[in-house]
């Protein structure tokens, strides 16, 4: 039992922490919040390439690859898969073999989202 409480305080520690540096980005920089996001996405594929990302990964599990960087750690990770299996062409395809499934998720649950729900334009 004890084992099950650190190990959900470390995934809320470490997705927290990628929580709180966005927001504060958000909140004391003229950063837009696109150009965070993107960033994420970016040091998340750098981190992995330079292999920091990945013990990371191991030490707070899906609180390292539920935001933004581990999208990118994802993306690395299935073009690493896919290059060492299809050589040079692994790299143009990889990245989308290795998120399809959480891309498949994200759109199917928005677009169940459009249908339950009466979405209103701005004005």
């Amino acid at each position: 039992m004890r084992e099950i409480i650190i190990d959900c305080l470390l995934v809320f520690a470490v997705g927290g922490g990628f929580c709180v540096i966005a927001q504060l980005l958000i909140d004391y920089t003229k950063i837009t919040p696109a150009r965070i996001l993107v960033t994420y996405v970016v040091a998340g594929v750098i981190l992995t390439a330079v292999g920091i990302y990945e013990p990371l990964v191991k030490l707070a599990g899906c609180g390292a690859t539920t935001p933004l960087t581990g999208f990118g750690y994802s993306l690395a990770r299935g073009v690493e898969y896919a290059v060492r299996d299809k050589g040079l062409i692994g790299a143009l395809t990889g990245g989308l073999s290795g998120t399809a499934g959480g891309i498949t998720a994200a759109m199917t649950c928005g677009f169940i989202a459009a249908l339950v729900f009466n979405g209103k334009p701005k004005a």
